[in-house]
């Protein structure tokens, strides 16, 4: 089949590899523009932009697939749309374009967690397994028949990353078997089934720890939301970045209460419970060991900030 593959961020291109190293003809990429990236705002291309440039495939770089795009794919004469990740919506008329319409690889378990960020989310929920789908697109936000699917056990203390690392390998798989079908005439989607869950695209905010919780609860926002948008706790007015945390032992500390004990640093969580901190980093500081950060405080009774009362976890 002569395929366009849509998509941006660096998850999607283990999907794009894979249907490239197939015999089917992939004829165009879609990417969002280039973006700025570090303290200098550099413009970069999107990951999906970079691999493409190695597989010497035309390339469509727009952030709304609108009339520009959609003229561009219809010239490709594609017969099957692929897309994973790419960060906006696809409608009509180039939902139609292809002769198979298009499909999506999405990191859950459809219905569960329809939305931009379903790893971050099934995590935050402590959702012990997840996995991926590849469903028929249609107008209405992930809720097409789906074609396959795979089961993934999250191993305990797996961050959002990693999860999402292991599924981009074997959701590719899983792709490249759907598109299979489809060329042969034997592919058959079944329509979604349970209840649904959404799964929006966290900000800076949905990473702040909130210490009144217990530590298990604690511990699930922290893997839900790293690396990005990245976990944090308000300490003397800034925001002190979590990048490394385990469960800490049950006890008297007060929630928000910072201790140490031998070599590492305690932080307190609700119902006497406790985060055991391993990486942080400072506002405007490299990243360090808890123990070295520790180290340098000049209070004798630190304390990080606590929510509001009312206010959202």
């Amino acid at each position: 089949m002569r395929i366009v593959f849509a998509g941006t961020p660096a998850p999607a291109v283990l999907s794009l590899r894979a249907i490239a190293a197939t015999d089917h003809d992939l004829v165009g990429i879609l990417t969002r523009t280039d973006a700025p990236v570090g303290r200098k705002r550099i413009l970069t291309p999107s990951p999906i932009a970079a691999a493409a440039a190695e597989l010497d495939v035309p390339v469509v770089k727009a952030d709304r697939l609108g009339e520009g795009a959609t003229d561009a794919v219809t010239a490709l004469r594609p017969d099957l749309g692929v897309i994973v990740a790419y960060g906006g919506l696809v409608r009509e008329p180039l939902l139609s374009a292809p002769h198979h319409g298009w499909i999506n690889l999405h990191f859950s378990l459809l219905p569960r967690w329809r939305g931009a960020a379903p790893v971050q989310h099934a995590l935050i929920a402590g959702d012990r397994v997840t996995g991926a789908s590849v469903f028929r697109l249609v107008t209405e936000l992930d809720a097409g028949d789906v074609y396959g699917e795979l089961r993934y056990d999250v191993p305990r203390g797996a961050t959002a990353g990693e999860v999402l690392d292991a599924l981009a390998a074997a959701g590719a798989e899983l792709l490249v078997d759907v598109i299979d079908q489809i060329a042969a005439g034997t592919a058959r989607a079944l329509p979604q089934a349970g209840a649904v869950t959404l799964a929006p695209k966290l900000t800076i905010a949905d990473g702040a720890l909130d210490l009144s919780r217990p530590a298990d609860d604690v511990l699930n926002r922290y893997r839900g939301t790293t690396p990005e948008p990245g976990a944090h706790v308000v300490f003397e007015g800034g925001r002190l970045k979590v990048l490394a945390a385990l469960r800490g032992p049950d006890g008297d500390l007060a929630a928000g209460a910072l201790a140490l004990a031998g070599r590492d640093v305690l932080l307190g969580a609700g119902n006497g419970t406790s985060v055991l901190l391993k990486t942080v980093q400072p506002a405007g500081r490299p990243a360090m060991s808890a123990a070295d950060w520790w180290r340098g405080l000049r209070t004798t009774s630190p304390r990080v900030e606590l929510p509001a009362p009312g206010s959202a976890a």
